[in-house]
């Protein structure tokens, strides 16, 4: 999709971008146990899967560093569908891909054949292609099961024309545009038939490409621009109607009208070094926005301000609402407790307490759990199971609360536990 309407981040070949593969979760160290499934019982997961560019990889200038993991729009996206249930994302954004990248691509997917990088397309200087590429097999298993896909494509297939407008003729302009619409409609529509032939239902959302220098670095060709990048989403309505069918909805993400005179603050071409298009975190967050609100017809942030500071206090999330609830969440040993009547309370779960034996009986979907104050073990139906924490009584006023880790939920519970440090939100679905 809307790639750099410039050059491929070419200075970033050596170690760029070797961030996590199949990124899920951003787990801080308040919650680190907390991030994992628990096994058990097969669960319903929404189940996103993202193909294109360096926009679905959520590339920003700078990203060497390879602990450095992405915050693009769709891991923004992923912790969207926490809110409405149990998610998962996986993130195949490549580089500096075009559409005939990804349709060679998309083409091993649906073979399930491994293939190799210059088979993808020649000269991709991501140093996770060769990965991705042995995947291929993996991923058509993914992309079948896959509720959500979201494409960003066709940046790159336009960046030397964008940045050599100002050397061609109004004529030549026109004549290369009109080529690389051509080339964009034709890879495009048959690319989406790969992914069509693989899963036939699932959701497709195709972003349309935004035009990222502002009208102050461009003067009198900012409308020339915008029109030219008028022209992409005109395509990809067209190629939408062609292939949107009932039951398997294809549909155009408009991420262009989001970037429309704001596109300073948006991407990262006015700033400290080399200008680059791609979007910054803000820019990020719109491109997500569109995507949600497409989806489920909202975007939703805590109530506690996104990006806050360390010294926030931490939102959860229990079935996508927000718990407002007077037992604060308690920090201890690098873990993150909550009062165990207020999650029975939020997923409507049976719990008794024992005086005698200091422990909690929790019954909840066909598990019976017994939490023990100051014990490394819970059992679960029966079997004893480890914990990092023990459960411990803390006073709320008048009363003893029994407060537990939020792992023990995942571990003992067969909860969803998912933590976005971005947010600083817990997101808990049964």
């Amino acid at each position: 999709m809307l790639k750099t309407w410039r050059r491929l981040i070419s200075a970033s070949a050596s170690g760029l971008l070797l961030f996590t593969v199949l990124i899920n979760v951003h787990a801080g160290p308040a919650v680190a146990a907390a991030a994992a499934v628990a096994q058990g019982t097969e669960q319903d997961v929404f189940r996103i899967v993202a193909l294109g560019d360096s926009i679905t990889a959520g590339y920003e200038p700078g990203m060497t560093d390879p602990s450095v993991k992405p915050y693009g729009y769709a891991e923004r996206l992923l912790e969207q569908g926490w809110y409405h249930g149990r998610s998962e994302l996986k993130n195949y954004g490549i580089l500096g891909l075009k559409t005939a990248g990804l349709l060679q691509y998309t083409g091993a997917i649906k073979d399930s054949a491994v293939i190799t990088p210059e088979a993808i397309q020649p000269g991709l200087s991501d140093p996770r292609t060769l990965q991705f590429a042995a995947l291929a097999p993996q991923i058509r298993t993914e992309l079948a099961a896959a509720d959500l896909i979201t494409i960003t494509i066709g940046g790159n297939d336009v960046s030397s024309l964008f940045l050599n407008y100002k050397t061609l003729t109004d004529a030549d302009f026109a004549s290369q545009l009109a080529e690389r619409l051509t080339e964009y409609s034709s890879n495009v529509t048959a690319l989406l038939k790969n992914i069509r032939e693989v899963n036939p239902q699932a959701t497709i959302l195709l972003a349309d490409q935004y035009q990222p220098a502002p009208k102050i670095a461009l003067g009198a060709s900012y409308d020339k621009l915008m029109n030219a990048a008028a022209q992409f989403t005109i395509a990809a309505e067209n190629i939408a109607a062609t292939l949107n069918q009932a039951g398997a909805p294809l549909k155009v993400a408009h991420v262009a009208a989001k970037f429309a005179g704001v596109e300073g603050s948006l991407t990262h071409i006015i700033g400290a070094g080399a200008a680059d298009f791609h979007p910054t975190q803000l820019g990020y967050e719109r491109i997500a926005t569109v995507f949600a609100e497409m989806q489920w017809g909202e975007y939703r942030t805590p109530a506690v301000t996104a990006m806050a500071s360390e010294t926030a206090p931490m939102s959860i999330v229990v079935k996508g609402k927000e718990l407002n609830t007077p037992n604060k969440l308690i920090l201890k040993n690098g873990q993150n407790f909550l009062a165990l009547k207020d999650i029975l309370n939020a997923v409507g779960a049976d719990g008794k307490w024992d005086n005698k034996t200091s422990s909690a009986t929790v019954i909840y979907g066909g598990r019976t759990v017994v939490i023990t104050i100051g014990s490394k073990t819970i059992k679960v139906n029966g079997a004893d199971v480890a914990i990092d924490t023990p459960a411990f009584l803390h006073k709320v006023g008048k009363e003893d609360k029994t407060y537990l880790p939020l792992a023990a939920l995942a571990t003992g519970l067969g909860f969803d536990v998912n933590y976005s440090s971005k947010l600083r939100t817990a997101f808990i679905n049964p």
